[in-house]
């Protein structure tokens, strides 16, 4: 038997594990897995966050602006 043969052998057997192991995207796990991810997608970003990111981006629009008018000196 040749190394191509056994690794050959190896991946079917892996493989083969992976479709045993119930973790496979038809399974119950699987599809309430899908079922958060979607519902987590769905969600709105709070409002909070929103005014954070709005200030950081001030911040560094900011921060540019000073960092060009001393290099234009």
């Amino acid at each position: 038997m040749t190394k191509d043969d056994l690794v050959t052998q190896q991946r079917v057997r892996m493989q083969a594990g992976r479709a045993e192991d119930g973790l496979g995207p038809t399974t119950d796990i699987g599809s309430r897995l899908r079922a958060l991810y979607g519902a987590v997608q769905d969600e709105g970003v709070p409002d909070q966050l929103l005014d954070l990111l709005e200030k950081l981006d001030n911040a560094e629009q900011a921060q540019g602006s000073k960092q060009n008018s001393k290099g234009g000196e």
